[in-house]
């Protein structure tokens, strides 16, 4: 999912870089590596030690990649972010 999505979802629409803050500035360690960029790469320099943890944690989760890119996921306005980015259940 990408941070536009996210801010998108979350009722704010081209707010893709106030997601980011918000999740940088939380007290709270977030999963920042479920969030990717738009183009559903990621957002460290391929090969790069933050790069591999990332895809490594994605990989781990089942998160599938294709020709580098994580596969992407059916969303609309109607979808549980709680659910989808924390794992939280209802």
């Amino acid at each position: 999912m990408s941070y536009g999505t996210v801010a998108r979802v979350s009722g704010f629409p081209r707010h893709a870089r106030m997601v980011s803050r918000a999740m940088g500035r939380s007290v709270e360690a977030l999963p920042w590596y479920r969030v990717v960029r738009s183009d559903h790469t990621l957002a460290f320099e391929v090969d790069s030690e933050p790069y591999k943890k990332q895809r490594r944690l994605l990989e781990k989760e089942g998160v599938r990649f294709i020709k580098g890119k994580v596969a992407p996921l059916e969303i609309d306005d109607e979808t549980d972010l709680d659910k989808l980015l924390w794992g939280l259940e209802e």
